[in-house]
Parts: C-alpha cells; sequence; structure tokens
C-alpha cells in the first residue's frame, strides 16, 4: 500500500465498528521549518499560545519562523516536535478520526505525547516535563558530547557483536534505537562511532551519521535524568489510562505509578520500537495505527514490522480534512 492509498482511505463511517487502533507519536528528528504552518489556521491553534506560557518558550516562533539550525537544539525541537503532535491529536479527535482508540505509543520523545492523549498527564504538565527534558538532555550532551548513528545492512546480531567489539577496546557505543527490521542506531562518542562504521564495512555494512544534539538513549545520558527526576517528582500521573506501551520493555502500562522510573529509564536505555509495535499489533491487537505529527517516520516503521496493518499518517490539517470528508 502506498502512502497515496494510505490517506485515501477513509475512517469507519458512523455507526460502523472503528478498528482496534494505536496512536502513535514520533520523536525529534520530525521537525522542520516552518512545521507550524500545516496547522496555523486550526480552532487548535490556541494551544500554541498555552504551550508558550507553561514552558517560557515563544513556541509560534519555532513553529512558523525558525530555521533549520535553530531546529537542531535539542530543547527547541523537542517542544517544536510537542507541540505539534498535541495540535495534530486534538484536531483529528475533534473530526471523529480517533474512535477505536485502545493504545497509545510515542518514539522516544514522543512517548510523552502519547502520555498525554492517553490521559496519564495534563497538558500543561506534559509540555513542563518536555521542555525540562530537553533541556536537560542539552546541558547532558555538552557536558558529555556524543553523536548517534543509522546501521544499515546489518542484523541485530552483527551489529550488537560489532558493538561489543568497540566496548572491549575501551570505546564508548551503545544500541539506542531497534526502529524496524534492519533499522539500527547506535549512541556514543564520535570516535567510537567512527571506529564502529569502520568494523562495519568489513562486515558490509554502513554507518551513517545523524544530525543529533548528543549519544541520546545512553548511558552518557545519565546526567539528564538525575535533572529530569526532579521535574517527574513534581507531576501527578493519573492513576489509571488508556495503556501507553513503554520504549524501555515494549509492555503496556495503564498505571501511573510507573511512569517516572520509566521515563528516566528511557534517557540511558534503547528504544525498542519494533518490540512496541509489536506488543501493539499482537498482544493489544491494534490493526490501525495513526501516527500524529510531522512527516511519516513512524509510518514507514509500522509497515515492515506489521504485516496488513493500516497505517493513518496524520501530518496536516490537509491530510486530516482528506481523511475525514465524504466522498462526493
Amino acid at each position: 500500500m502506498t502512502d497515496r492509498e494510505t490517506m485515501d482511505r477513509p475512517p469507519a463511517a458512523p455507526g460502523d465498528e472503528a478498528p482496534r487502533t494505536a496512536l502513535v507519536f514520533p520523536g525529534q528528528g520530525a521537525q522542520k521549518a516552518g512545521m507550524g504552518e500545516a496547522w496555523r489556521d486550526t480552532a487548535s491553534w490556541a494551544l500554541v499560545a498555552e504551550i508558550s506560557e507553561y514552558t517560557g518558550i515563544d513556541v509560534e516562533e519555532l513553529l512558523l519562523k525558525a530555521d533549520d539550525e535553530t531546529l537542531r537544539r535539542t530543547d527547541l525541537a523537542q517542544i517544536a516536535v510537542f507541540t505539534t503532535e498535541v495540535l495534530a491529536h486534538r484536531e483529528a479527535e475533534a473530526a471523529g478520526l480517533l474512535g477505536g482508540a485502545v493504545a497509545c505509543a510515542g518514539h522516544s520523545l514522543g512517548e510523552y505525547t502519547a502520555l498525554h492523549a492517553a490521559g496519564a498527564v495534563p497538558l500543561a504538565d506534559t509540555a513542563r516535563l518536555v521542555a525540562a527534558r530537553g533541556r536537560a538532555m542539552r546541558a547532558c550532551a555538552e557536558r558529555s558530547p556524543g553523536t548517534m548513528a543509522a546501521v544499515v545492512r546489518l542484523g541485530p546480531e552483527t551489529v550488537e557483536a560489532l558493538v561489543a567489539r568497540v566496548r572491549e577496546d575501551g570505546g564508548q557505543v551503545w544500541i539506542a534505537n531497534v526502529n524496524a527490521p534492519g533499522a539500527i542506531v547506535l549512541s556514543g562518542t564520535a570516535e567510537a562511532v567512527d571506529r564502529l562504521a569502520e568494523l562495519a564495512v568489513e562486515s558490509e555494512g554502513k554507518v551513517i551519521r545523524l544530525a543529533v544534539g548528543g549519544a541520546f538513549h545512553s548511558p552518557l545520558m545519565a546526567a539528564a535524568a538525575d535533572e529530569l527526576r526532579e521535574a517527574l517528582a513534581a507531576v501527578d500521573f493519573a492513576p489509571e489510562h488508556t495503556p501507553v506501551v513503554a520504549n524501555v520493555d515494549a509492555r503496556p502500562y495503564a498505571s501511573g505509578e510507573h511512569w517516572r522510573e520509566l521515563e528516566l529509564a528511557q534517557l540511558t536505555s534503547p528504544v525498542r520500537w519494533e518490540e512496541s509495535v509489536r506488543t501493539l499489533a499482537g498482544e493489544l491487537g491494534c490493526v490501525r495505527f495513526v501516527e500524529l505529527g510531522p512527516g511519516r517516520q513512524l509510518t514507514g516503521m509500522i509497515r515492515r514490522i506489521a504485516d496488513g496493518a493500516l497505517t493513518v499518517p496524520v501530518e496536516s490539517a490537509a491530510a486530516l480534512a482528506k481523511l475525514t470528508t465524504p466522498e462526493p
């Protein structure tokens, strides 16, 4: 199924039983200059001012005027992506597209939007957490510089073996994301990632550096977890909420008591996205995946993981209107 075919697939008609649906939210890296234009004329745009007030950041400026270089800054990228996801979720909900939603999940940063969408955390608290997380990660990366890189053409066992070789020689490198079959991301120091890239060539693989501000989802982010702990402690998570599948262990949680420790662990642990999608599709029975936010990062991954899944990317008000307007 092509992206165009996916976009043309209508939601369940009124009176029809909606398929079991997962709401999924992308992470940092989905940002781009002008990303707010897609939602500027919607009723939910007023939320931008609210999020600006909660965070002390001029979010409208970020969404409409910031260039790509500005949006590479970790703290600004995260609040920008989070805000567009909130807008997409509110508009899709108002349009009746989210019937049948039984679970949520988000990739890294997107997990915070998933928690909000699941009813675990109010918007004000979620926005403050995202801002605190971004600041903590940026500060940590400045103190412990690192990078991330995608590995292509190598299976997980081979990548794990190469990581072990570099670590045995004193290098600092770890698997940071397992996104889909053949889609693995590393985190570590620049030197260790370069060394692994050399070894990958010997195994007929390739390592591609990513334009990120640090070695996220690795032990090099330990100081960020220390800083985020205080912000998490100030938030009251709902005792019960729609299940959210956690990055760190790909398990569904429907109780707020777990999330403080899960989010601290997420900063230094791999994002187990492939397993998370398998949990959504298998254990939770989701057959439709609605991606809410900029781009279609997760849609492509999900198609490679869950055979026959219906993927519905909602990246703009125009796309949403197409999905929800009956054909003449």
